[in-house]
């Protein structure tokens, strides 16, 4: 059994430094694998970064995340990386990584997501070359998450993580205007072809918890959703057993 705790939105500053610390350090003996699902910071500065850094440095788990729109703010993501890294802290960037649990081999699928839209008001690849950028931005990221599905197919577990959303499931409560803006169906597209145990992003901070790509639960674990500072979710290698809470005891969002 694999247990990840996961969260997205999490928006470190010094400001907050304390609560980011306690969230962490309550993971104490709770968590085999933590993934960080992007806006890791307020607006993307180093000393922002060294928050997390500083709550991590001690714990003894494979850590893994992604950078979301706030982290690539102060266009600062090399020093963010370094800062990071200092911590063991594997940040993915259209990569994936490996780890083992308890004998079961966890392939982690890592990257930001971005925009574009879902069926009803998609960007298309067609007019002025900066939106063509934007949709090919998007079909890199796609890419990205084909390459390392593939690479990660020998894996027990498989998770891909993302900070925009693949599916619109977990965008309602989100004014539907700006569902372009907060992820794209291009993304989902490699999850629904090469298959995976568990999808988790962020960003919709007013979105929906839990959606799905198939039978592939997608599940947006922004703080602001799940309501508490770590989602737990435990695997077996035969997909997700369970979702469970770290700090609260309450019953998982719908």
């Amino acid at each position: 059994m694999v247990r990840i705790a996961a969260a997205a939105d999490i928006h470190a500053s010094e400001v907050s430094a304390d609560r980011v610390e306690r969230a962490f350090a309550d993971l104490e003996g709770e968590a085999d694998v933590i993934l960080l699902a992007g806006d890791l910071t307020t607006s993307g500065e180093p000393e922002q970064a060294e928050v997390i850094a500083d709550s991590c440095r001690n714990l003894d788990v494979p850590i893994f995340a992604v950078l979301g729109n706030h982290d690539h703010h102060a266009g600062r993501t090399d020093e963010l990386g370094e800062v990071l890294a200092g911590a063991g802290i594997r940040l993915l960037d259209r990569e994936c990584a490996t780890c083992e649990v308890d004998g079961l081999e966890v392939g982690v699928v890592g990257t930001k997501g971005f925009v574009g839209g879902f069926p009803g008001s998609a960007l298309p690849d067609f007019g002025e070359p900066l939106l063509r950028k934007v949709y090919a931005e998007t079909s890199a990221e796609a890419d990205a998450i084909e390459r390392g599905l593939q690479a990660i197919v020998h894996c027990d577990i498989r998770v891909v993580l993302l900070h925009y959303s693949p599916v619109v499931d977990t965008l309602e409560g989100e004014p539907p205007g700006i569902y372009t803006y907060l992820g794209s169906e291009r993304l989902a597209t490699p999850i629904a072809e090469s298959g995976c145990d568990l999808v988790l992003h962020g960003h919709a901070h007013a979105g929906s918890f839990q959606g799905c790509i198939g039978d592939i639960p997608v599940y947006n674990v922004a703080v602001h959703v799940t309501g508490r500072n770590f989602w737990i979710v435990e695997l077996d290698g035969s997909g997700v057993r369970r979702g469970g809470e770290v700090v609260e005891v309450r019953e998982p969002p719908q």
